[in-house]
């Protein structure tokens, strides 16, 4: 197991122009607002600064990829490894080669309102998309009849070495929620290109409207929450299962199932631990099984030490 850098081995990086930071409290970082710390933290100012980062990691050094942090829970006890922190509110989507490029850091709904405003059609469910486009590739992410990798053209990978790598659908293994590499090679998303058709600007803006409504009036956004906990079953809604089985409200410690969307845990004065929401993960796990006999998959990424 690696050990923490300390302030002076954390010197030996040379030439970064992003921010390292020691003993990171991720709570900062996951929507949640809950979670142990990271023992280093890397945000790096773009593409290139990232690549020489990890070129200077040693070998072996455990790494967490960490958007908006909308589908991620960090154990009490903390990760030990660094965290590479990948939302840059100052990145924006382009239009390059007639596709919509997006860098890994650039928030989902940015994508759809740029595809909207430039006349393009297809992106509007981003706009529901509470992550990074990094994210949103990484689990497939999608909502309202839409799924991020029907629209993808091409991605741009970077590897431990900070070696860039151009990557098609075809090389992936691509589901509901689920997006791997068929190689296997350990690689993370670090930008797209979305093929979009041509479209009505005005149709495309009331569809991110409509969406936008029907997510705030179904979905208990005034509190932190990691969005949908569980996958959908086959034929089924995760949602209704979890309200079948009577656990709407049911809470430990600061963290409770939502009243309003039995498909999400809040943490509604912050005080919740790590522990409480894993916790009543595997609680509505258990009971929706004894229950019903349905298998619920999280769509939560759990990591570091209890």
């Amino acid at each position: 197991m690696l050990e923490a850098m300390s302030a002076r081995e954390a010197g030996h990086f040379i030439g970064l122009r992003g921010e390292l930071r020691m003993n990171e409290p991720m709570a900062r970082h996951v929507t949640w607002r809950a979670g142990g710390t990271a023992d280093r933290s890397y945000a790096p100012a773009d593409l290139a600064d990232l690549a020489a980062f990890l070129r200077q990691l040693p070998r072996g050094e455990a790494l967490l990829f960490v958007g908006l942090g909308s589908n991620l829970l960090v154990r009490s006890g903390g990760f030990r490894g660094t965290a590479v922190l990948m939302h840059s509110p100052k990145s924006h989507p382009d239009l390059v080669g007639g596709r919509v490029y997006a860098e890994a850091a650039v928030a989902s709904p940015k994508v759809a309102r740029f595809a909207a405003t430039h006349g393009l059609a297809g992106a509007e469910f981003l706009a529901g998309i509470p992550g990074t486009v990094g994210g949103a590739l990484a689990m497939n992410a999608g909502c309202y009849g839409g799924e991020t990798w029907r629209i993808v053209d091409k991605v741009l990978t970077i590897d431990r070495s900070g070696s860039l790598h151009t990557r098609v659908p075809q090389d992936y293994r691509i589901g509901y929620r689920h997006c791997a590499l068929a190689s296997g090679d350990e690689e993370w998303f670090a930008a797209a290109w979305f093929r979009l058709p041509p479209g009505d600007g005005g149709v495309s803006r009331e569809r991110i409207r409509l969406f936008l409504k029907r997510r705030i009036a179904a979905q208990p956004l005034q509190l932190p929450n990691a969005g949908s906990v569980f996958r959908n079953p086959p034929g089924d809604h995760a949602a209704r299962l979890i309200e079948a089985c009577g656990l709407k409200g049911l809470a430990r410690g600061g963290a409770r199932i939502s009243e309003q969307h039995a498909n999400f845990i809040v943490n509604p004065k912050g005080a919740a631990r790590a522990s409480d929401i894993e916790w009543l993960i595997e609680t509505v796990r258990a009971t929706v099984l004894e229950k019903t006999g349905v298998a619920l998959v999280s769509e939560v990424h759990i990591v570091g030490e209890a």
